[in-house]
């Protein structure tokens, strides 16, 4: 019972890592297949879904970011382990959850987004700019959860439980 705290700080990084990776891999897999078929039609249309079908990958980048400030905030990236109350693990658990349940929800509707602007482009290619808002409004969510889980994460070291 006396490494409990790290236990639930290392699940909560964990499962912000690999939720947010899941919801990415997902994504930019369907969006591959959406913007292969463009390509195979266009290849003079690559570039532009490309870019479209990169988007759901940022959700896993920021997953993997929120990991990498709990295990330095826990103290375990620099090779030194430390003793961590329950308390504050399940705290730790609790702030890598939004960015672990958004990231991974995020990326799959970012990925449905990214499919319809990758087919808007196959018809119309000189819609680009307006294609790729659609997408980047699903982003703004993915974002709000890393700000939430970043700021939650370095609270945490402050408190003295």
């Amino acid at each position: 019972m006396e490494n409990m705290g790290i236990f639930f700080a290392l699940l909560g990084a964990s499962c912000s890592a690999l939720m947010s990776g899941i919801g990415s891999a997902l994504g930019v897999g369907k969006a591959g297949q959406a913007a292969s078929g463009v390509v195979t039609e266009d290849p003079s249309k690559f570039s532009k879904v490309l870019i479209l079908q990169l988007l759901p990958g940022t959700q896993g980048i920021y997953g993997l970011l929120i990991a990498f400030i709990t295990l330095t905030q826990i103290g375990l990236m620099g090779g030194g382990s430390s003793d961590l109350s329950l308390t504050k693990g399940l705290l730790y658990f609790a702030a890598c959850m939004p960015m672990a349940f958004v990231g991974l929800i995020s990326a799959i509707a970012q990925a449905n987004a990214s499919i319809s602007s990758i087919a808007l482009v196959a018809k119309k290619p000189d819609q680009f700019g307006k294609a790729m808002i659609f997408p980047a409004m699903v982003e703004t969510y993915a974002i709000l959860a890393l700000l939430i889980s970043i700021l939650s994460v370095f609270g945490i070291s402050s408190l003295s439980i």
